[in-house]
């Protein structure tokens, strides 16, 4: 049980309650966001963007996101993000890797090694060495290392949120919210 009571969606301000009343999926995530009325659209907006806006793919965005799940403990985002990866084209053997920390899993590529020893950095150390960002830089633009680096950053912050409240975890339904944004 939430350790703080989610937001009292009918009660939300006008500007939130519209934005509320156009999500298509209303997850416990959502309702603890909504607590702060005034920044719970530009958030979900900013995870909108990089659930469907982003020039790194989708297989590789979702390890990332499972990456983060894994470090920071992140249970809820790790529920919700499973089927999504497996969704995009994670393989099993890959969420089997992250769930064991094993980045070095010969189920990655040399690009997904890569991609994780980065990410891996950027999540412990906040700053990563010169030479994983070099090894990076060998795979990716410059667009899709700042996207690595804000996915890493907005899914941090949302592993504290739900941890820290203790956000209810929903079933799996992640995909649909994925969905909605296809749309």
């Amino acid at each position: 049980m939430a350790l703080v009571p989610f937001a009292d969606t009918d009660k939300l301000p006008p500007k939130a309650a519209e934005y509320w009343g156009k999500l298509t999926v209303k997850l416990n995530i959502f309702r603890m966001l909504a607590n702060a009325d005034t920044m719970m659209e530009p958030a979900l907006r900013f995870g909108g963007a990089i659930l469907s806006r982003q020039q790194l793919g989708a297989d590789l965005r979702e390890l990332v996101i499972l990456l983060v799940a894994e470090l920071e403990g992140g249970e809820y985002e790790w529920v919700q993000h499973v089927p999504i990866g497996l969704r995009c084209g994670c393989t099993q053997g890959q969420i089997d890797a992250l769930a064991t920390r094993r980045l070095d899993d010969p189920a990655f590529s040399a690009k997904e090694k890569a991609l994780l020893a980065f990410a891996a950095e950027v999540i412990e150390k906040v700053k990563a060495s010169e030479a994983s960002l070099a090894e990076a830089q060998k795979h990716f633009s410059a667009k899709e290392i700042v996207e690595i680096i804000l996915t890493c950053g907005f899914y941090m912050t949302m592993a504290r949120l739900t941890e820290t409240t203790r956000t209810d975890i929903d079933p799996p339904a992640g995909g649909a919210v994925v969905d909605s944004l296809q749309r």
